[in-house]
């Protein structure tokens, strides 16, 4: 009889977590739902669109719209109503680090118009006290959730790092890719600008050294990850596909 008690006890309590599961999963996808009606494309956010974002919700989207980028499915966003949306305040809901790189359009890789990202650009992806506070506006001050730090194949500074080149101010530049040189030092193969395989090991080292420096010299940012409040990420732009791979 005792045995047959704990029997039915443990069946009930299946059956509570298989309901509780399933009212959490349906509330998700309602969240999901709601948030893909008000993210959908063409749509400039407001802040009360950008106040309900999630950051692992603007990361799927993003992620769905590189795909749009890399299928020719680019549609006209900046029309000039979207213009006058904008004129007088902004909401963007991610902020991007990447490289001066022409081949690189950061807005329409991620099939985005104005209003959209915040787009912070210097030559290697690398990180700065300018950089930082730019970043720390975007999140802390203008309400963006998400930072991509955004690397790409064939960089120049990169393989410029890599020879050491030195000429006036860009001298101090690749010196702070040079990390990320010496963090793959034990790399098996040429260690050369013209091994793609050492390009992709120093290019990916590169992007995640400026992570770290971006949670190591901004205590506002680290907290706001902490919190959940953002989310940080690197990602690397492959030049001939047009794809944003995303490092784990």
């Amino acid at each position: 009889m005792k045995k047959e008690k704990i029997f039915s006890f443990l069946l009930i309590l299946t059956v509570l977590l298989l309901q509780s599961c399933k009212h959490e999963n349906a509330k998700k996808n309602e969240i999901v739902t709601n948030q893909e009606n008000v993210l959908a494309d063409g749509v400039v956010p407001t802040q009360e669109i950008q106040t309900k974002l999630t950051p692992d919700f603007i990361l799927h989207t993003l992620k769905k719209r590189n795909q749009d980028y890399t299928e020719d499915k680019l549609t006209i966003l900046n029309r000039p109503e979207r213009i006058k949306q904008t004129a007088l305040a902004q909401y963007p809901v991610a902020a991007i680090l990447s490289c001066v790189d022409s081949r690189v359009p950061v807005e329409d890789v991620f099939h985005s118009g104005i209003g959209d990202l915040f787009v912070v650009r210097v030559a290697g992806t690398i990180c700065n006290e300018d950089i930082l506070g730019s970043l720390e506006y975007a999140c802390k001050v203008a309400g963006a959730h998400l930072i991509i730090v955004l690397g790409h194949e064939h960089c120049g500074a990169i393989k410029s790092a890599i020879q050491k080149v030195e000429l006036g101010n860009i001298t101090p530049l690749l010196n702070k890719i040079a990390p990320a040189i010496e963090q793959v030092k034990d790399f098996k193969g040429q260690k050369s600008y013209d091994n793609p395989a050492y390009m992709k090991a120093v290019t990916q080292a590169n992007i995640k050294h400026t992570l770290e420096d971006i949670r190591k010299n901004s205590p506002i940012l680290k907290e706001m990850e902490h919190k959940g409040e953002i989310k940080i990420i690197g990602a690397e732009y492959q030049m001939e596909t047009g794809q944003v791979e995303f490092l784990d």
